[in-house]
């Protein structure tokens, strides 16, 4: 029997209105590579059980739907992980859309790289005027602490679900963490950049729609995620290397001037400043990044 290369797994939640596109999106090329699709419906209270029943009886035997309780993303990936035997995983939002030829690329890479446990694709951004912008994969340092600081503090690269297939090895170390929402994806990210050999794919593996409602975007979840729990679950000592804990503190002032800027473009000057001087109490030089500091200096006139 031959041995599953690719699993694409659909986390849905109330996206009955997309899902059919992106299960379509799979099942249009999930032959040009040994690939299989599971559906997870997280306990959605639209229509989204009637359409994946909809598209079963369209479509019989050619993808597998799980139903469960509502648990939140990170539980749906771990359930993912769990549920399926390939030994790459692409997560593929429900509201996006895989790219056409992205399987094929995907196994194509995969066979000239047989080492790699990351691949990082491009992507298309869709947005809701019609425009449309080809975000290009970035090639990534050497080095995994390069590639770490690079992806925490110096944000020369980014990781997009649905455009990057991850080895199930990489799960070894940690599963999503169901305790934090919105930002799950950082720790298992970061862990990976900093354990397993990573590549690049010049190559767009998905379709991501960028429109007001999505969780991306919504700033009562990135408050709720917070800073401390989301800084200690990066650098526990399980997904961590030891070496790379000098960058603790310094990551822990970005991730305040995150929480900074959408706090201060969604008008929340008190917040905002909160944040800045939780940023400059982690790391003085913080002080030194003009962009924020201007805004903050701004806010207290607003």
């Amino acid at each position: 029997m031959t041995e599953t290369l690719i699993s694409v797994v659909i986390p849905a939640y109330n996206y009955a209105h997309s899902l059919r596109r992106a299960v379509k999106s799979v099942l249009a090329q999930i032959h040009d590579a040994s690939a299989d699709l599971l559906v997870i419906d997280d306990g959605s209270t639209d229509n989204t059980s009637e359409v994946l029943a909809r598209l079963s009886a369209e479509n019989p035997g050619r993808f597998r739907v799980l139903h469960k309780p509502n648990g939140g993303l990170s539980s749906v990936r771990n359930r993912g992980i769990e549920e399926t035997t390939g030994l790459y995983l692409v997560f593929l939002d429900a509201d996006d859309e895989m790219a056409p030829g992205a399987l094929a690329g995907l196994d194509s890479h995969i066979a000239r790289h047989p080492d790699t446990h990351l691949v990082i694709g491009a992507h298309w951004s869709m947005f809701a005027d019609g425009r449309r912008s080809l975000q290009v994969a970035k090639p990534l340092p050497a080095a995994a602490r390069q590639r770490v600081k690079g992806y925490l503090l110096d944000k020369t690269f980014s990781i997009s679900n649905g455009a990057c297939a991850m080895h199930r090895d990489v799960f070894a170390p940690g599963n999503y963490p169901e305790h934090l929402r919105n930002v799950e994806d950082l720790p298992v990210f970061a862990q990976v950049l900093a354990r397993f050999p990573c590549t690049v794919l010049d190559q767009p593996l998905a379709f991501i729609y960028k429109h007001s409602d999505s969780m991306r975007h919504d700033l009562r979840q990135s408050l709720a995620a917070g800073t401390v729990q989301v800084v200690c679950e990066v650098f526990s000592a399980q997904r961590m290397p030891v070496e790379f804990h000098d960058l603790r503190q310094a990551f822990m002032a970005q991730r305040c001037l995150s929480l900074f800027r959408d706090c201060y473009s969604h008008g929340e000057y008190t917040l905002a400043r909160k944040f800045y001087f939780m940023a400059l109490k982690a790391h003085w030089r913080t002080f030194a990044r003009w962009s924020y500091t201007r805004k903050a200096l701004r806010s207290l006139f607003r």
